[in-house]
């Protein structure tokens, strides 16, 4: 029996040149070189590393300076980051319900969303794009410009991703976050990333993720100058010289990443378009496939049981933000009170599919795939 796990890192030279670069103390800030190749890569003017995609996401936050009372509206279809980012403000997420077929925000329920709770102190909207496919940003940008609030958009698994052919980052968010290890729970290295158009909303971020110190004297290794002051509440959110190095890396091969991806996608769709109790993605020609989300029609959870016992690995993008127990506590939140995301949680199934795999090995989880649907009835 092969083993298929849900992720792997691909890690070749270049991450191990760029680290050891910075183990030697040679060449320049892997930081400063991050942030310039990742600003041009998206097509943004401004960006600013992190420690985490959640660091970025948080970041972003304190960068609009969000305050306690104020509202964000958010998918209910997205990673518990969304959220509890603004939570920590004692701001309130308002959830917003999706779209049946691209598992993203539905304009249509934002609108409606928009209508329920206006509000003087409403400021922004986050946008997560699921799986690698956009949302529908011309739409939600017109819905958020009428009503006066910012867009943030969460693209911790849309990197690369494009949107009528321009770059996620740069079609005309107020900010965007990234990450560059969102599919591992203890990864070999963590980094996100935040860009931007706005040197206002730069500036801040830069200021906040290193304790708000401001000093005239940096070397380039980031040591402090001798005398520095401390000018609003910051937090230690800045990148390591390591995780710069390993995301710089990552960065330099991410079209190949998706590449290789979309090739996997296509074996899916092929090997699996007619598999009984298995409906398949619907294909975009922009979707870069962070995830193959497909899903089964009856008793999901034990379909995902037999696949593991027999080798492959899955996952769940994402338990809908309402069915969680702090928020739906918190907020009174009823099951049935976001339909379609509800709907498609009890389906959905995410694949294995990163660039490390080989033809064998997404054949073997199809094959895994089609012989666990045979077994039901």
């Amino acid at each position: 029996m092969k083993e298929i796990p849900f992720f792997l890192p691909s890690i070749d030279n270049t991450e191990k040149t760029y680290i050891n670069e910075v183990l030697d103390l040679k060449g320049g800030s892997k930081i400063e070189d991050l942030e310039e190749a990742f600003a041009d890569y998206v097509g943004a003017k401004y960006a600013v590393s992190t420690s985490s995609w959640s660091a970025a996401m948080h970041l972003s936050m304190f960068a609009m300076e969000l305050k306690r009372g104020d509202k964000i509206l958010c998918s209910v279809n997205a990673f518990p980051t969304v959220a509890e980012c603004v939570r920590h403000f004692d701001a309130e997420p308002i959830f917003v319900d999706i779209d049946e077929e691209s598992f993203n925000i539905s304009p249509d329920r934002l609108k409606e969303a928009l209508v329920k709770h206006k509000h003087k102190k409403l400021k922004a909207v986050i946008v997560s794009h699921i799986a690698g496919r956009s949302a529908e940003l011309d739409e939600i940008y017109k819905i958020a410009e009428e009503n006066n609030i910012k867009v943030i958009e969460d693209a911790s698994n849309a990197l690369g991703a494009t949107y009528n052919g321009k770059k996620i980052g740069s079609t005309g968010a107020s900010m965007t976050t990234f990450g560059f290890t969102t599919q591992m729970m203890n990864s070999i290295s963590n980094s996100g990333i935040l860009a931007t158009d706005d040197e206002k909303l730069y500036e801040r971020a830069k200021l906040i993720r290193h304790h708000a110190i401001v000093s005239k004297e940096w070397d380039k290794y980031g040591n402090l100058g001798y005398i520095y002051d401390v000018v609003d509440i910051g937090i230690k959110y800045d990148s390591s010289e390591l995780d710069a190095a390993y995301a710089l890396a990552q960065l330099e091969k991410n079209d190949d990443f998706i590449k290789r991806r979309r090739e996997i996608a296509k074996i899916y769709d092929r090997e699996l378009k007619d598999v009984p109790h298995v409906t398949i993605p619907s294909s975009t020609k922009e979707h870069i496939y962070s995830q193959y989300i497909i899903k089964i029609d009856k008793n999901r959870d034990d379909f995902a049981r037999e696949l593991r016992e027999k080798g492959v690995y899955t996952a769940l993008h994402y338990v809908p933000l309402h069915l969680l127990s702090y928020y739906k506590q918190k907020y009174s939140l009823r099951v049935n009170d976001f339909p379609t995301a509800l709907t498609n949680f009890q389906q959905i199934l995410s694949l294995p599919c990163y660039p490390s795999m080989s033809d064998s090995d997404v054949e073997y989880v199809c094959q895994m795939v089609k012989e666990t649907a045979a077994n039901r009835v």
